[in-house]
């Protein structure tokens, strides 16, 4: 089990138990909402527990953003077209995420200028993850 929390600790999160990996994603929508790259890892939903106020955003008909209404934490992305779909967790809100190892980087065509991410992971570009994986058009350029 690993606790987590946000900047200001309004937000509280507790995994059970989680996929054992982050993943990185340079898409033009991760880039605007992180700032340079989105980073997380996957735990089933019902090994997260959440305490505290949170603020969604909803950044595709199919999928939410989450963050601290209080200092504008990150603290997940998550699909919506399922009530027990798992969480995309940020891994700065854990102090134990530090061992969690990268394993995939996803969109790496789209990285920006001195963000490439080092060691031996699985890497696709946009139209390897695209033709593959539930995504949206138009990824603005």
């Amino acid at each position: 089990m690993i606790e987590g929390h946000c900047l200001c600790g309004a937000v509280t999160v507790t995994v059970v138990e989680h996929g054992g990996f982050t993943g990185a994603c340079h898409c033009r929508m991760c880039q605007r909402w992180s700032g340079a790259l989105f980073v997380s890892f996957n735990a089933a939903a019902a090994d997260v527990t959440v305490r505290g106020e949170v603020a969604r955003f909803a950044s595709t008909d199919f999928a939410e953003r989450a963050f601290c209404p209080k200092c504008g934490s990150h603290l997940w992305m998550r699909n919506t077209d399922r009530v027990d779909a798992p969480y995309d967790l940020m891994p700065g809100l854990f102090d134990a995420a530090r061992d969690i190892q990268l394993k995939s980087e996803i969109y790496t065509d789209r990285a920006l200028p001195g963000l490439a991410l080092a060691g031996d992971h699985r890497r696709a570009t946009r139209a390897e993850y695209e033709a593959k994986n539930l995504h949206i058009e138009g990824d603005a350029p």
